[in-house]
């Protein structure tokens, strides 16, 4: 079984789930993941975890995201993007570029955003998107993201093209509808392009046609230590090792550059990555989420 990270850059039209279960049929994987869910509508990279790499997936999810979107002035549509349906129009008043940065500066660093309705969270087990689907709309809660950079790329008549790199949970379609709310109309995106996740900033990405016309294994994949490079590591003996894969903790020979409740890497004397393990107040490593021996 193929053990590794495909950075695929997900075609407009597709849900996330099916680009997933695209490429695992592709490579014959048993089990496999995505890192952060796009909409149909968008495209752009979307990491897929397959099989021991699925046990990473929580230590990239955390990461930041650089987007690219259009945001059409003028009309709002029910799901916040181009796929739904108007709902609401509104004239499109004069704003020079003065007022323009001052707008998008006031979007840029901590702040609350509520989720649209549609979402994939949960409410009482069932997503968000289900409910809106029906015309059921329930109260959510605000949450905290964090917008690193917004700016301007470009600008038509009624529609503006933007990049912003942001924290993790921040809703694209709902920082364009309040920017252009903030500018006195209402607006939707008619596109949206994921440039990357990190770590992967520098990373190329593979089409989904690449994926299904090559041979099972082509593309390569990433290692799933690939995603782990801020992480400390640490070189274990060859005894450790096997005190460490029984599920017990091992002091390394050499003390690991981390604070107690940190995770770090494992690696075995001959560099083979272990997994993840957790740094002890002691110094020891506690193995919290290993692969298997087979999967290297």
């Amino acid at each position: 079984m193929p053990s590794g990270i495909l950075l695929l850059d997900k075609p407009r039209g597709l849900t996330s789930n099916g680009a997933l279960q695209r490429v695992r049929k592709a490579y014959g994987a048993g089990s496999a993941g995505h890192v952060g869910t796009l909409d149909p509508m968008a495209t752009g990279m979307l990491p897929i975890c397959l099989d021991e790499a699925t046990k990473v997936i929580a230590e990239i999810e955390s990461g930041a995201k650089a987007y690219e979107f259009t945001l059409a002035l003028g009309s709002r549509t029910d799901t916040g993007d181009a796929d739904g349906d108007i709902v609401e129009t509104l004239p499109v008043p004069p704003v020079d570029a003065a007022a323009l940065e001052a707008v998008l500066a006031r979007f840029r660093g901590v702040q609350s955003q509520v989720p649209p309705m549609y979402s994939a969270l949960k409410r009482a087990g069932r997503p968000l998107y289900e409910l809106a689907r029906q015309g059921i709309e329930v109260e959510r809660e605000a949450r905290r993201i964090e917008i690193h950079s917004l700016q301007l790329r470009g600008r038509a008549e009624q529609a503006l093209d933007l990049a912003c790199e942001c924290a993790k949970g921040t809703y694209i379609r709902v920082l364009g509808e309040d920017i252009a709310r903030a500018l006195g109309t209402c607006g939707h995106l008619t596109r949206l392009r994921r440039a990357w996740v990190e770590p992967f900033r520098d990373r190329p990405m593979v089409s989904l046609e690449a994926v299904q016309g090559g041979a099972p294994g082509t593309p390569s994949l990433l290692p799933p230590d690939a995603a782990l490079g801020a992480l400390a590591a640490a070189r274990l003996t060859e005894a450790q090792v096997t005190t460490l894969r029984r599920g017990q903790a091992v002091l390394p020979d050499v003390p690991v550059d981390a604070p107690a409740g940190r995770r770090a890497r494992a690696y075995g004397p001959g560099g083979e990555f272990l997994g993840l393990a957790e740094v002890l107040p002691d110094g020891r490593l506690q193995p919290r989420r290993l692969m298997q021996p087979d999967a290297q």
